[in-house]
């Protein structure tokens, strides 16, 4: 059964250093607006009472809304973790958590559900690859009368850090060490001394943007001012704040470049960054379709086998879902087949927003796990 049919309910969470936001989830929906407490990020028995209280009283709003009881609890929690044993280790964001948590078993203990934890990068690409960007992609191809088919995804987001996760064939990368699609210590294009984060990231932006304009980082403003500022929406150097989303833009292009190139499918970008993806997004697109220069006998090589479309700009579009079919006989046979030679790997923006795509993620992460 598709999960969007799936009328079982899970109980959700995002968790962050501020907030922690608690959602219902049936078919790939909320069931109604979600709950937010504070983390008391330094306070572990404070954060932990607190997401008792957050799943407590998403449980009550069910039976208040007279919906059928949740089956499980699924949610996005930092790593580095154990995810499968439900035990968090030391996490930056939330230092209250040091030394290991049975964060999972504690839960199962008070709720008597099974629960299951993955982090927010892994649980936004399941989302997107179900019933976001994924099922988009596919939707145009269909329009398009292309019979071409994409089941697997990159996902990143980008905010206050670099986040990622894989979907292969449909499911969902975790690892043997819970750690798969940590798109964050991908090797920095621009400074290969540094890990990937260190350049697609807010602190990245404002740190460019300071650099740019030879002002301390202390004096910068937010991304999203920083993004006005480029637009000439706002007062500032509009030099420096264009230069902080290009340079963006060539290290996530980079990330993706890295990691499609062993995955062989979609890729699609969250975070709160994805707001000013006019001001990144040509750079990511033009850093897929770079060329590496010819050496050792052999021309120019792409630096991505398939050629990259951004699938939110109407004529890159109608490029990538336009076909290039060709027919060859058979050797030895009167029968023929038909041929499209051409490699394209679709880029895109969150089709359901990056906290929906991480609860819709949960929702079928835990179906997945309960069905075996």
């Amino acid at each position: 059964m598709s999960s969007d049919l799936d009328p079982r309910v899970v109980l959700t969470l995002d968790a962050g250093g501020t907030n922690l936001k608690f959602s219902a989830i049936r078919g790939n929906r909320l069931l109604f607006t979600p709950i937010y407490i504070p983390s008391h990020a330094h306070d572990l028995d404070r954060c932990l009472a607190n997401i008792v209280a957050g799943f407590q009283q998403t449980q009550d709003r069910l039976g208040n809304a007279q919906a059928d009881p949740a089956v499980a609890i699924s949610f996005a929690f930092p790593g580095p973790a154990d995810y499968p044993a439900g035990i968090i280790g030391d996490l930056r964001n939330l230092p209250g958590f040091r030394g290991g948590v049975a964060l999972g078993p504690m839960l199962e203990d008070r709720f008597g559900l099974p629960v299951f934890i993955n982090n927010d990068g892994n649980l936004f690409a399941y989302g997107e690859a179900r019933a976001g960007f994924l099922p988009h992609v596919n939707a145009l191809l269909e329009a398009a009368g292309n019979p071409k088919r994409y089941r697997s995804l990159f996902g990143v987001t980008l905010g206050t850090g670099l986040g990622g996760g894989v979907v292969v064939d449909g499911r969902l990368l975790v690892g043997d060490n819970s750690s798969g699609g940590e798109a964050n210590l991908l090797r920095h294009k621009l400074a290969p001394r540094t890990n990937a984060e260190e350049g697609a990231c807010i602190r990245a932006v404002r740190h460019v943007y300071a650099r740019e304009a030879g002002m301390s980082t202390e004096d910068v403003p937010e991304p999203r001012i920083i993004a006005d500022i480029a637009r000439g929406n706002a007062p500032g150097r509009r030099p420096a704040a264009a230069e902080a989303f290009w340079h963006l833009g060539e290290v996530v292009g980079d990330v993706l470049a890295q990691a499609l190139t062993l995955l062989d499918g979609a890729a699609v970008v969250g975070g709160g960054l994805a707001a000013a993806a006019d001001l990144f997004m040509p750079a990511v697109i033009r850093a897929l379709r770079d060329v590496f220069p010819a050496h050792g006998g052999y021309g120019e090589q792409p630096r991505l086998g398939p050629r990259a479309f951004d699938v939110d700009d109407p004529a890159q579009a109608r490029a990538f879902v336009a076909r290039d079919a060709r027919t060859l006989r058979v050797p030895g046979s009167g029968r023929e087949v038909v041929y499209d030679p051409s490699l394209r790997a679709p880029v895109g923006l969150t089709r359901l927003g990056t906290s929906e795509a991480v609860a819709v993620g949960a929702y079928a992460f835990a179906l997945e796990r309960l069905d075996g």
